[in-house]
């Protein structure tokens, strides 16, 4: 497919990003799984280390079938309308999420970095379906903006998260004169 072509080393690089930063997001998590969790729980979990790793599998996805040999641009737009479409969803639930877990109150940055970017790269994704049999050039230029968005989202997010639990909960253990969370006064 010619309109596809000259793409492969972009989304290589893209491609091998996410892969490799999915590989270390588990080598971080399980290198932090010995800190004491305190007041978080799963929920917590799903409203912001989840989506990460969905935002990585998303940019993986993309560039493994942005890598197919298409003999037309369709499939391929097919693929990232529905992704899109998921993307969307996802995001919506991750905001629901977001709301309701308990252990941590959300700011205005996790706000931008948990739905407001996510909505938007998703949003692309499933505009540049609509939009790459007319304009298959700017299309493809949309989607390869809405995965590095995707990228540089988790990129932050596992940043923020391997953050807060090494410097903020570290912090919080040492004020606490290393009791055990069981232990402290609520």
């Amino acid at each position: 497919m010619t309109e596809l072509s000259g793409w492969e080393h972009f989304y290589s690089v893209v491609g091998s990003s996410a892969g490799a930063l999915i590989g270390l997001q588990f080598v971080v998590l399980t290198l932090i799984a010995h800190l004491p969790a305190g007041d978080v729980d799963g929920q917590t979990g799903n409203a912001f280390t989840t989506p990460t790793m969905v935002h990585f599998g998303v940019v993986l996805l993309l560039s493994a079938v942005a890598s197919a040999p298409w003999h037309a641009i369709s499939p391929f737009a097919d693929v990232c309308g529905v992704t899109g479409f998921l993307g969307v969803g996802y995001t919506i639930v991750t905001a629901r999420r977001l709301g309701s877990q308990t252990a941590y109150h959300p700011v205005f940055e996790d706000r931008l970095f948990h739905i407001v970017l996510p909505l938007a790269a998703y949003g692309v994704l499933l505009g540049s379906a609509f939009a790459a049999d007319p304009y298959p050039r700017p299309a493809l230029f949309a989607v390869g903006g809405a995965a590095l968005l995707l990228l540089f989202i988790g990129i932050h997010n596992a940043w923020d998260t391997v953050t807060f639990h090494v410097f903020v909960k570290r912090q919080n253990e040492k004020n606490s004169g290393d009791r055990p969370a069981q232990d402290r006064p609520e």
